[in-house]
């Protein structure tokens, strides 16, 4: 990240294991625990063990996919996603910056959010657009009409061909929501279809946000119901958590019906707003960034972290550490688009976040201390709970303490090198043996 530090610290082999080692107690601490059992818990007697396999993981999988681009008129833009928690990754994007020809001024990004499986997410997003773009109804003229048509034709064309493909290739449970923004020299076009979120920034504030289509939203369940399905546990059927998707096909066999009445609908919502010199930036992104910060503390932390990183990747980086450490349990995928008017480097802002990271490496060296001087063991997790606990001023607004974590992750580690001696003179004989090689590793 392109900040005001005076520079990263590059830890060395065995502390980035310990943090892998503790990666999983400090996410539950940022959660506050993932709930269940016990690590190592045994079922009671009577219990029968769960023989369903677990849609998460012991540990999340961090590594990230990113992308950048621009296009010709000015637009900027980075793509960020990681599997997270979840068992797999069932994620998927398309980002075309210039669509060519008469229409090299346009611009699409999606995000398609997979469940049941990875492929209807996969197939859609190598052909939702050429479906839309098929249609014929998008030109120079840019009619917001005549789009909105294309774009609902291009998905309900989408859903018939992904049927024939389901029914070959067995995913009749499959499906996936689309989030996605079509930009043109005058309009941008919202479309939504599911519960991903497409979010305008303007002028530092949220301007527009799509809706979420939950199957216990009053039209949604009112369509369902009249397609002969229930909703129960919010969900349809007590199953789906969705109301309109591209699949699901095993929700949408009611006779006598158009597929925009089904229990799932594969139309999408199509919303224009007119384009402004104070637009800042746009977010596409899956649910598994909704569910844990609202579309106000996404804007204030996106519109801050720009005026002190100049890389769209990091900020990107930054939006899916934040979610994890907030809870989220799902896939993280954000597109993040960068309008002229996007907010620029700030030398009072940079300022003000080496400071804060100074503060943050001074209180992680105080409750190091402390504790040490009260005998006990410094681990990650005790000093992160004092901190916690700590009023810490000028954090990231919409980010809190947990947008930091980073930095008081690698300011520990620094503590623990500098108390090495320390820990070697309180190293008991009976400690075990994994132990005493993370201590013989202090040493080398």
């Amino acid at each position: 990240m392109r900040t005001a530090r005076k520079g990263s610290v590059e830890m060395p082999a065995f502390v980035r294991q310990l943090v892998k080692e503790t990666e999983k107690r400090v996410s539950s601490f940022f959660k506050g625990g993932r709930g269940g059992a016990a690590e190592g818990e045994q079922p009671g007697k009577g219990e029968k063990e769960e023989v369903i396999p677990s849609p998460y993981l012991d540990r999340p999988v961090l590594d990230k996919l990113m992308e950048e681009g621009c296009a010709r008129w000015g637009l900027t833009y980075a793509l960020g996603s990681m599997q997270g928690w979840r068992a797999n990754m069932e994620d998927f994007h398309n980002c075309v910056p210039q669509l060519g020809g008469e229409l090299a001024d346009w611009s699409f990004f999606a995000v398609f959010d997979g469940h049941a499986g990875s492929m209807v997410a996969q197939h859609c997003s190598q052909h939702l657009l050429g479906h839309i773009l098929a249609t014929g109804g998008m030109g120079p003229e840019d009619d917001p009409e005549k789009v909105k048509g294309a774009i609902i034709e291009g998905f309900l064309q989408t859903d018939k061909h992904l049927h024939s493909v389901a029914r070959r290739e067995g995913w009749e449970r499959g499906g996936t929501t689309v989030v996605a923004t079509l930009i043109s020299p005058y309009y941008i076009y919202f479309i939504n279809c599911g519960d991903s979120r497409a979010m305008l920034c303007r002028s530092g504030q949220v301007c527009f946000s799509t809706e979420d289509h939950k199957p216990y939203s009053p039209l949604e369940k009112e369509r369902i119901e009249s397609a002969g399905g229930s909703v129960s546990f919010q969900r349809i059927n007590g199953s789906l958590a969705v109301s309109r998707a591209l699949g699901d096909f095993s929700y949408k066999g009611a006779e006598n019906r158009t597929p925009s009445q089904q229990m799932v609908s594969p139309e999408p919502e199509v919303c224009v707003v007119e384009r402004s010199p104070a637009d800042e930036f746009l977010v596409l992104a899956c649910d598994g960034v909704w569910d844990t910060i609202s579309n106000e503390e996404l804007c204030a932390f996106i519109h801050n972290r720009l005026r002190v990183c100049t890389d769209l990747r990091d900020v990107c980086s930054q939006v899916i550490d934040l979610c994890l450490y907030k809870g989220s349990l799902d896939n993280i995928s954000i597109i993040l688009l960068c309008f002229p008017g996007a907010p620029q480097l700030s030398a009072e802002a940079l300022h003000q976040e080496a400071e804060l990271e100074d503060l943050l490496e001074s209180k992680v060296a105080e409750i190091y201390n402390e504790l040490c001087a009260r005998g006990e063991e410094p681990d990650l997790l005790s000093v992160l709970t004092v901190l916690a606990s700590t009023a810490i001023p000028g954090l990231p607004p919409g980010g809190g303490i947990q947008s930091k974590r980073n930095c008081i992750i690698s300011a520990y580690y620094q503590q623990r090198e500098t108390h090495k001696p320390t820990l070697l003179q309180k190293l008991d004989p009976d400690t075990n043996y994994i132990s005493k090689v993370i201590y013989m590793e202090l040493v080398i």
